[in-house]
């Protein structure tokens, strides 16, 4: 028995150093990425630009005899570029772009594409501004914990994009003028296996300009699968019908898995959201931020990144947004009076907050069993949004981006 005993014992130590050594050949993406700066990692890293279209080995820079012959390519009006195609498995870590004009038109109107794994339908499809967080198509110098635009003249984005089969990324210029200079790098490192916890990168955009009162503005339609939200960029365009009321009271909702007429996360107002209270001015900040708080026209650009925070969901996930306002009681009497299109929804004071939606509508507001004081109100104005969020698939049923119509629409 002894004998037996003492060589199991070093059998037992092999298989844990095999064990060791596949579990160091198959690290999971999130591994590979926050492993020490220190360590060595036996992965191969891989740059998609004019000046190495392929990203193959050995084949950057030939034109020109290396002498930055091909920094940057032209997009016509109406022309596509493909930017990426590997085959493999990888995940991009970064990306970067510049342009030669960078008029809110031109940002609405080049299309930002992203196919995973051979297929047909993009899981990214955006206005090539929103996507990196430009909300109005308004440039802004800036750094948040996924895009940067350093001097307000580049576009980055750092949010790791895992792929199993392969990846492709398009451009296209939907718009009427020609782009004459667009240069791009795309980071991609390959990996050897593929963890079946991975999830797919995904983006929505939407815009409304012109919300039903009471009808909550959609950030993300429902959308099926497993996966995280991770964050949303907003535009918002306020009616000036208004006469400059404060646009921000709406709430977030969140439907996770199975949800239907109530959410299980809630917010309590726009600038809250976004992690400012009393108002919204223009700041930035890791995880939220206010790029654009134009008093004078009425113009906002906002972000919330769910990293600290993470928004989980099995089955199914639908965010909305409440188009939501405020101001003094007679103000909004006023507006009504004049045919303003607003649902009252709560007066208040320091003491007191009634629910205007409880009672009987609608609701009388020069009425003396009610106190003089802020009244929120539904109201109409024009919203459009970026929703980031990962699925456990690389192709989404989530509706096709609109037309450069709706898109440039009343931009300046």
């Amino acid at each position: 028995m002894k004998k037996i005993t003492v060589l199991l014992i070093p059998c037992y130590l092999l298989s844990l150093l095999f064990l060791s050594c596949q579990t160091e050949r198959s690290k999971s993406s999130d591994q590979i990425l926050n492993e020490p700066l220190f360590r060595y990692q036996d992965i191969e890293t891989r740059w998609n630009s004019f000046e190495n279209p392929t990203s193959r080995k050995g084949t950057g820079g030939s034109e020109n005899k290396g002498a930055k012959g091909h920094p940057y390519d032209y997009l016509k009006a109406g022309e596509s570029k493909e930017l990426m195609n590997v085959k493999g498995s990888g995940i991009i870590t970064r990306m970067w772009f510049t342009i030669r004009e960078r008029s809110p038109q031109m940002l609405r109107s080049l299309k930002l594409e992203m196919f995973w794994d051979g297929a047909d339908k993009p899981a990214v499809s955006a206005p090539f501004g929103d996507f990196f967080g430009n909300g109005l198509g308004r440039l802004v110098a800036y750094e948040n914990a996924l895009f940067a635009n350093p001097e307000s003249r580049s576009f980055n984005c750092f949010i790791p994009m895992p792929f199993k089969t392969g990846a492709r990324v398009v451009i296209t210029n939907e718009g009427s003028t020609d782009l004459t200079m667009l240069f791009y790098d795309i980071n991609f490192i390959t990996i050897k296996s593929w963890n079946p916890d991975n999830l797919y990168f995904h983006c929505f955009w939407n815009r409304d300009t012109a919300t039903v009162p009471g009808v909550d503005y959609t950030i993300l339609p429902r959308t099926e699968g497993r996966g995280r939200f991770l964050g949303v960029s907003f535009g918002v365009m306020a009616n000036p019908l208004y006469q400059k009321s404060w646009w921000g009271e709406g709430e977030v909702k969140m439907y996770l898995d199975g949800d239907d007429g109530l959410p299980t996360l809630t917010g309590t107002g726009t600038e809250d959201y976004i992690g400012t209270a009393w108002g919204q001015g223009a700041y930035v900040n890791r995880y939220s931020g206010c790029l654009v708080a134009d008093t004078e026209k009425d113009h906002w650009a906002f972000y919330r990144l769910h990293i600290p925070d993470p928004v989980m969901f099995s089955t199914d996930i639908r965010v909305t947004i409440q188009a939501m306002g405020g101001n003094t009681k007679p103000v909004v009497i006023e507006m009504l009076k004049n045919g303003v299109p607003l649902i009252p929804v709560t007066v208040q004071d320091q003491n007191t907050f009634i629910r205007l939606m409880d009672m009987d509508q609608p609701v009388n507001l020069e009425s003396p069993d009610l106190i003089d004081g802020w009244t929120n109100f539904y109201r109409s104005d024009d919203w459009c949004s970026t929703a980031y969020f990962y699925l456990d698939k690389p192709v989404n049923q989530l509706p096709s981006l609109p037309g450069t119509v709706l898109r440039t629409r009343g931009l300046e």
